[in-house]
């Protein structure tokens, strides 16, 4: 079936935004023509802040088009064992064990937060050639 992707907030809200280089533009484009992932907590994050009702209408859009990953128990016990094995703070150690969970490349440019965690793959949509 090929490599499955969740999305990180900052990849959303830099998409969105049409802040990418082409390249990245381009790659997320046909993640979302099929099916992308996110986080619960990226959910969380992206809409969770105070913005105009035309840049929340269209980030909710985003989101409610999204699969949206809960944290189920094996999410959960993931991030426990992540928590207890790296300083990684919360939000991150969830969006990483859902990755990790549902064996998904992590879309992110936060690349330092997550770059320490064993197994987890990562891909920079500011970095795709």
């Amino acid at each position: 079936m090929g490599q499955q992707y969740l999305t990180d907030s900052n990849s959303v809200i830099d998409y969105l935004g049409g802040k990418l280089p082409s390249t990245g533009m381009d790659f997320i484009s046909g993640i979302v023509n099929h099916t992308h992932k996110i986080s619960v907590i990226t959910k969380i994050e992206v809409l969770g802040y105070n913005t105009p009702t035309a840049s929340y209408q269209l980030l909710n859009d985003f989101v409610e088009s999204s699969i949206l990953l809960e944290l189920t128990s094996d999410v959960i016990n993931q991030t426990i064992v992540l928590r207890k094995a790296l300083k990684i703070k919360i939000p991150d150690a969830i969006i990483a064990a859902t990755a990790l969970v549902f064996n998904l490349t992590l879309i992110t440019r936060n690349e330092n937060d997550f770059q320490n965690i064993p197994g987890l793959k990562l891909l920079n949509p500011w970095n795709i050639k």
